[in-house]
């Protein structure tokens, strides 16, 4: 199949899916509202097979160090696989399955697919990183750009956090747990029991965003959006908290946004 842009309908709502685009929901519209940025930096994109920023673009994988593109320098940041035209593998009215095979600058052969689910109340995005070759670390987490303001009503974010990994100078977790901060955030979160983050538009919609994993970075240092993204470990985990993919044992997660009209 192609990699068009493919619309999923359920109920009111309508997701734009953007195969050759990085694999990213290019949009998300409840009753005709877009509830994602649109413009330069839009929409939801995946972050596989990395999340955050590796410090230096250097990670080690037993006796090996691999380099990675400096693309935020002095890091690389968000994988490669958001720069990638995926593949349609099949879509219906209200899913979308979609892959990419994981290639240069990335060391290893792996296979990324991408479900993509739309209800009336919910989006659920579901991605698996499979190997059939050598083991590799790996994480995986979804960037989206919510809006700030819905028909000028200005979110609130609410959530609790178990800890807060504390931030250097260089953006990149000490290794440091501290209690949670007040924002603005460009921060990671631990949340042991999943992540669990709401986001409301007063007496417009409430919007949760959940996963079983226990990684989420908030970050609303930006005036027109706001970010939730779960993810598999912590900024830099591929050096502090690598995640191994094996040919018996592949890496999968998931994240559900359920909406609410208020």
């Amino acid at each position: 199949m192609s990699n068009e842009p493919i619309t999923l309908t359920a109920g009111d709502a309508e997701a734009t899916v953007m195969p050759g685009n990085g694999g990213r929901i290019g949009g998300l519209r409840v009753g005709g509202t877009e509830l994602l940025r649109q413009g330069e930096r839009y929409g939801c994109f995946p972050m596989v097979p990395w999340c955050g920023r590796i410090r230096e673009g250097r990670f080690r994988d037993g006796a090996v160090v691999h380099r990675m593109p400096l693309n935020s320098p002095p890091h690389a940041i968000h994988g490669t696989a958001r720069d990638a035209a995926w593949r349609t593998a099949r879509a219906t009215a209200d899913e979308a399955v979609l892959t990419y095979d994981l290639t240069d600058p990335w060391p290893y052969s792996g296979r990324v697919t991408q479900v993509i689910a739309l209800t009336g109340d919910a989006l659920t995005l579901t991605m698996s990183v499979e190997t059939y070759e050598s083991s590799f670390p790996a994480q995986i987490g979804w960037h989206p750009w919510f809006n700030r303001t819905l028909d000028g009503t200005g979110v609130e974010i609410a959530f609790d956090p178990a800890w807060q990994e504390e931030r250097g100078d260089d953006h990149l977790p000490t290794g440091n747990r501290i209690d949670p901060k007040p924002g603005p955030w460009d921060d990671c979160f631990g949340m042991p029991d999943g992540v669990d983050v709401t986001l409301t538009w007063p007496e417009r919609l409430e919007l949760k965003v959940t996963s079983r994993e226990e990684w989420v970075v908030v970050y609303d240092e930006q005036e027109a959006a706001v970010c939730v993204e779960p993810q598999t470990g912590p900024p830099d985990g591929l050096n502090t908290l690598p995640r191994l993919v094996t040919p018996l044992e592949p890496l999968e997660a998931t994240t559900t946004w359920r909406w609410t009209r208020l």
